[in-house]
Formats: C-alpha cells, structure tokens, sequence
C-alpha cells in the first residue's frame, strides 16, 4: 500500500520547514524520515503527533492509496469513529462485533442488552433476567478494543499491539484480581483449547515473536494468510483467557488493513469456527469456508447500509 506525503510537504513548504528541520522538532528517528521519503507507512501514533504539532488534521497531510477496493471501509469506519456518527457503519459494527465474539465466548447479555450498553452506557434488564458484571464489563471493553483496532488498524502486526488489546479487554474484570493472571501480558500457567495443548507458557514469547516475525516478512497477506495467522495464534493461546476475542480483532484489523472485507463469527457458525480450527492443520477448507460465509454475514450489514464498493479506474 502507498501512502501520499504530498499534504504533508505542501504543509512544510507553507511554514517553511524542511522534513529534517521537523523531524528534529519532533525526535523523530532517521528510520522515520526514510520512510516518509520512501512513501511507506509511518505508524499511526507519529502521524497524530505530527498533525498535532502543526495543528491540523491527519487528512491534511496523508493520504492513503490502495489497489484493493474494499479499503474504504477502513477510510469509512475511522472516520465514522472520529465523528461518533450514530447509526452508521462503525455504530452497527460495534454491536455486531461486540455481541457475537462475546456471545460466543459465553456471554449471557443478549443483542438489545449488547446494543443498549453501547449507545447509552447502561444496561436493561428485567427481573427475570440475571446479568453478569463481568460480560457488562467485557461489553464495554470490547467496544474501546474496537476503537484501538481501528486507529492501529494500518499499523504491522506487534506483541506491544496484540497485548494492548488484550489489556482493553480484561482490565477491570474478575480475571484482573487474580494474582497469577497477567492482564495485557502473557500466560503464567498453561491452558488448553478444545481439549488439545497449547503452548507452554515459557516459551510464548518466542513463539509469538517468530509466528509475528514471519507473518510481516511476507510482502503480500492474502486472506488464507490471515486465516493461519488466526489458526496459529489460537494455537499458541498465548494469554490465560481471552485469546478467542483478541485473535478475531487481530483478524478483522488484518481484514481492514490488507484490503479485505472482514468477516464476523456468529453463534450460527460457531460449531464449524471451532471445527475448523481443529482441523486446520489436515484440512484448511472447513475454517475458510467457515470464515468466507461469516465475510458473507459482515457483507450483509454493508448491503443493509446501503455501501457500496466505491467505482475505480485502473
């Protein structure tokens, strides 16, 4: 993907600066200035930085050009974001995502409780109903897990980043009391998904740095290397709860930044979501398949939006 620096240069030339002179004001490092120079992406965080040291917005000075059309849903949501647009792409992603992934994992809130948390930061009920704090808790984490995935959306995959949504997502639950349970950090005890081992808590690191390592070395993601990704770092379950939820915003980002329509699990597919992941390693077929009709699920909500695949010209 290439990014357009021209906004940030006609920025420059308007207050008389050279790149050097603000790379210098700001610290930044000389890997940062070749990659403006290069056209490659500068991480998220160093364009909010830039955009508020001038003063003005990051559309100002980036622009972000891709092949693949369905790119405009990641343009789409962050900016809907930005805008807190009720009612929108983002608003009903939000629910969607939240409820299902939730859902899936055990949580008892239903689709209006999951709905009714987000757009009014309370929760329903009636006397029948009993409510966990924990998935009220974990409702509302997954909505700020979200928001993080998409403004890190463009960014390469990283332990900080993949623990940052981990942390969002536990922080302040009853896990999160536990003293041998490590909050945005890795597993101190071993687990097991499905009845089958995972990896030993001592060496996660390693295998979550090479599994990272190798992943961003390739220079094109197809949607079937996403799905490995996804496989592998469920394998690894490389946090003490969790991992289901952090690994299918992983996925989604990784959706979003390679130009692919996300998919969502929903309880429907959730016997052959975890078929698939079992298998994977004698059959990819069942997960992608499993995967492509939960993108067909996401497609629907677009459809019911009214969004459309913008018209490109070659």
């Amino acid at each position: 993907m290439a990014i357009d620096y021209s906004g940030l240069y006609k920025l420059l030339e308007s207050r008389k600066l050279s790149l050097s002179q603000m790379t210098k004001e700001l610290r930044l490092s000389t890997a940062t200035v070749a990659k403006f120079s290069r056209g490659e992406y500068v991480s998220l965080k160093t364009i909010e930085a830039i955009s508020r040291h001038f003063n003005v917005t990051i559309d100002e000075i980036i622009k972000f050009k891709s092949a693949k059309p369905p790119f405009y849903l990641y343009a789409r949501l962050l900016e809907e974001m930005n805008h807190r647009i009720k009612g929108g792409l983002y608003h009903e992603t939000q629910i969607l995502l939240t409820f299902n992934s939730n859902h899936i994992e055990g949580s008892r809130l239903s689709y209006d409780q999951t709905r009714y948390i987000f757009e009014t930061n309370t929760i329903s009920g009636d006397e029948k109903s009993v409510v966990n704090i924990d998935d009220i808790v974990e409702a509302t984490n997954h909505f700020r897990c979200i928001d993080y995935m998409i403004k890190t959306a463009l960014e390469p995959l990283s332990e900080m980043l993949i623990k940052d949504l981990h942390k969002i997502l536990k922080t302040g639950t009853s896990d999160a009391k536990l003293d041998w349970f490590a909050v945005g950090d890795y597993k101190k005890l071993p687990n097991s998904v499905g009845g089958n081992e995972t990896t030993q808590p001592n060496n996660v690191a390693k295998t979550m740095a090479d599994l990272i390592a190798k992943y961003e070395n390739n220079r094109f993601q197809s949607f079937e290397d996403i799905i490995a990704f996804h496989y592998q770092f469920e394998s690894i379950h490389p946090f003490q709860d969790g991992n289901g939820r952090v690994g299918r915003l992983i996925a989604f980002k990784e959706c979003l930044r390679h130009g692919y329509i996300p998919f969502t699990i929903d309880e429907d597919l959730k016997l052959f979501y975890y078929r698939g992941l079992n298998k994977w390693p004698e059959q990819r077929g069942y997960l992608l398949d499993t995967c492509l009709t939960g993108q067909d699920k996401y497609s629907q909500l677009l459809n019911t939006l009214g969004i459309k695949k913008p018209i490109t010209k070659d």
